[in-house]
């Protein structure tokens, strides 16, 4: 070997070298290449599903919203129908939750500025839909069940609902297109890398041959894996989230389920409760005119009969008590001011309240109010008491001592105007129990809240005792010490005019007053019980009048036409064919100027929606002294059309 020939090896072995290295080098970068295309492949698939689940939860926690506003809204609108506490607490968890899903909404779209955008315009319309529905539940909840409908009605014209949701279906379409959008751009990108990876993985063959070639399709199988592995885990997850979704909603239906078996038996109890104190009424009414009627038929000198009839006629009024009492749970009493004396106040509540106390309590009353009056509604003043006496029962846990003291109090004008100044009558309601904590007190007048657990209570005890002082022009405070007891004292105003007018007590003596003489009137008395028919005709016979029967208020035209006149019809409400109202409305043209007084036991609700017109009314039972005086103000409406005040 020559040596040209011995350059030429060494620059030909060089040239391999080099070439070796140049292609080992190549096959190196190619890898590398190959490596980093495979690792942003990889990148991209996870960023794509990552984007992918996030536009599931964003339109998931969408949906989630809109559900629970519907849900929150029909709860308000079944609390407004049967005013039941619990849905109104239902409305109010529900309206939270509603805010809370809203708030996470707003954390998941914060990098998105159009979404942003829907999630701004959902808060303010959640903020006026809430606003809406607050005035609906607060009228509700003050037994202003006509305005809460009305206001119900009217929030549901409201744009605020449109608004809340266009911007949940504007959050749930534009997530659906961005998710759209980015599965276009990662399948796209996937390509292209896929692509690039190919042409690298062909290159490769040529630089390191079939090695390079079962490597690239032992790694796209284990990308293939790696893809197949995440759509099934994320398909898996989607799953498990759906069957927490179903078993979430089961768990609701039967809890909705629950209270509204719940709901359905209290309308029953009061129903049942109105029914039977409709007639145990009409058998009250039978009895007081019937012992009245015979106390005015002694012969003088009986005196041991008239005291057996006094007995009879006190309790009878005591049932009659009873029955007003049963008529009021069953919300079948009518709103009724009257002058109230803490001293008659405490001598028809000594008794309830002892025995909604329970014997492990010491019940003491304390009357200072010198004589002063307050024109409240008897029963609801009675319940705010009642109710303010359990708490305090449960504060102390059935041991301990309750006062009740009535004073009076003077109150200067101040500039609140929330605050009147004036005299007024102090009921305050005191324990010796565990007290309230200054956290707490500032909370204890707002509709719902409760520091009882759950089950315990509504809630409302305090809110409503608090709306009926401020109903009546009044005011509820409240003191407490941690450890020493709380006071809650009611300033109901004075009223001097029913002290001037107040009724001194009645005498037990005096069974059967004396009725001034009035003019007969001819009177058709229309009532389907017999017994109560019989005794009010007797009744009206003794007081002079000329009253002829009638049991079935269909048959009023007939009777009407055999009468030479008719001064008045007396009829009662609720009858089976025909109710007094739509008796007195089909009556013939020449008796419509007819005066009517019409006779219930029921009172408020209790007719139905029964629509009583301007007609005076009496309740039953009536004493011989208020049918005498409702038959002169009823019959002296033909001549005054001016509505007159019901007995």
């Amino acid at each position: 070997m020559t040596d040209r020939d011995d350059i030429t090896g060494r620059l030909t072995g060089a040239w391999r070298t080099i070439t070796l290295s140049v292609m080992a080098l190549a096959g190196a970068i190619v890898l590398a290449l190959l490596v980093v295309t495979l690792a942003e492949v990889n990148n991209k698939r996870d960023r794509a599903l990552a984007s992918q689940r996030h536009s599931y939860d964003v339109m998931i926690l969408a949906r989630t919203v809109q559900g629970t506003i519907a849900h929150a809204e029909a709860s308000l609108g079944r609390y407004v129908i049967s005013g039941d506490q619990q849905l109104g607490q239902v409305y109010y968890d529900d309206w939270r939750r509603a805010k809370q899903a809203i708030s996470r909404l707003a954390k998941l779209v914060r990098d998105n500025d159009v979404q942003l955008t829907h999630v701004a315009t959902l808060q303010e319309a959640f903020r006026t839909r809430g606003d809406e529905l607050a005035l609906t539940a607060l009228s509700t909840n003050y037994g202003k069940n006509s305005q809460a409908l009305s206001r119900f009605y009217q929030a549901r014209q409201s744009d605020a609902l449109t608004r809340i949701n266009d911007s949940l279906d504007g959050i749930i379409t534009d997530e659906r297109l961005l998710l759209e959008m980015r599965t276009t751009q990662a399948r796209a990108s996937v390509r292209r890398s896929t692509t690039i990876a190919k042409v690298l993985a062909v290159f490769g063959v040529l630089l390191v041959g079939g090695g390079i070639t079962m490597g690239w399709i032992m790694v796209e199988a284990l990308a293939d894996r790696a893809i197949a592995r995440a759509e099934a885990e994320s398909e898996r997850l989607r799953a498990d989230e759906l069957a927490d979704a179903v078993a979430r909603a089961t768990e609701e239906l039967r809890a909705q389920e629950a209270r509204l078996r719940q709901v359905q038996k209290m309308e029953a109890v009061g129903q049942l409760t109105g029914g039977i104190a409709h007639d145990f009424n009409n058998m009250l009414a039978v009895v007081l005119n019937g012992v009245e009627l015979a106390a005015r038929h002694l012969p003088p000198g009986a005196g041991e009969a008239a005291r057996h009839l006094e007995g009879a006629r006190d309790g009878a009024e005591r049932a009659a008590a009873l029955t007003a009492r049963l008529l009021a749970f069953a919300r079948e009493t009518a709103i009724n001011p009257e002058p109230i004396a803490a001293a008659t106040l405490f001598d028809g509540l000594s008794d309830l309240l002892t025995r909604a106390l329970g014997d492990g309590m010491t019940l003491v009353l304390e009357d200072d109010s010198a004589g002063w009056c307050a024109r409240v509604d008897r029963v609801q003043l009675e319940n705010t008491l009642v109710n303010l006496a359990v708490n305090a029962r449960d504060a102390m846990d059935g041991r301990g001592t309750l006062t009740i003291r009535a004073g009076h109090t003077i109150v200067s004008g101040g500039a609140d105007p929330d605050r009147p100044g004036g005299e007024f009558v102090t009921l305050s309601v005191a324990d010796t129990g565990c007290g309230i904590a200054p956290d707490v007190l500032d909370r204890v007048f707002e509709p719902f809240f409760t520091t009882k657990p759950l089950g315990k209570g509504t809630g409302l005890g305090l809110s409503q005792t608090f709306a009926f002082a401020r109903q009546i022009g009044g005011e509820v405070t409240i003191a407490s010490r941690v450890g020493e007891g709380t006071i809650v004292t009611l300033l109901l105003p004075r009223d001097r005019r029913g002290e001037a007018t107040a009724r001194p007590p009645a005498q037990p003596a005096l069974l059967a007053p004396t009725i001034p003489a009035t003019a007969a009137r001819a009177i058709l008395v229309v009532e389907d019980d017999a017994r109560v028919l019989s005794s009010t005709m007797e009744a009206l016979a003794d007081l002079g009048h000329h009253p002829v029967a009638c049991e079935d208020a269909t048959q009023v035209g007939a009777v009407l036409a055999t009468m030479e006149r008719v001064d008045l019809i007396l009829s009662d409400v609720l009858m089976p064919s025909l109710t007094g109202p739509e008796m007195i409305a089909n009556l013939p043209l020449a008796f419509a100027q007819v005066p009517v007084l019409f006779v219930t036991g029921f009172a408020g609700e209790a007719n139905g929606g029964i629509a009583l017109g301007d007609h005076p009314v009496l309740r039953k039972p009536f004493t011989l002294a208020a049918l005498d005086r409702a038959v002169a103000a009823a019959a002296a409406r033909g001549d005054d059309p001016a509505p007159l005040a019901a007995e």
